[in-house]
């Protein structure tokens, strides 16, 4: 059984947190770039707001 500890990484490009592999992107994991579906859309729409931080510490603005 596999552990998540031994399991490949990388950063997310959007959101810069680190995701593990996934059995889904087991054919494509060399191009993936993106932790979640919301980074994705995040970064192919670039004229909307930004994503906000969940470290600015104003949750409530």
């Amino acid at each position: 059984m596999t552990h998540h500890r031994d399991l490949a990484t990388k950063i997310c490009v959007v959101c810069r947190r680190e995701f593990a592999w996934r059995k889904k992107w087991e054919q494509v994991w060399a191009e993936v770039k993106f932790c979640s579906e919301r980074c994705r859309r995040a970064k192919v729409s670039s004229s909307g707001p930004p994503m906000p931080s969940s470290t600015d510490g104003n949750a409530d603005s």
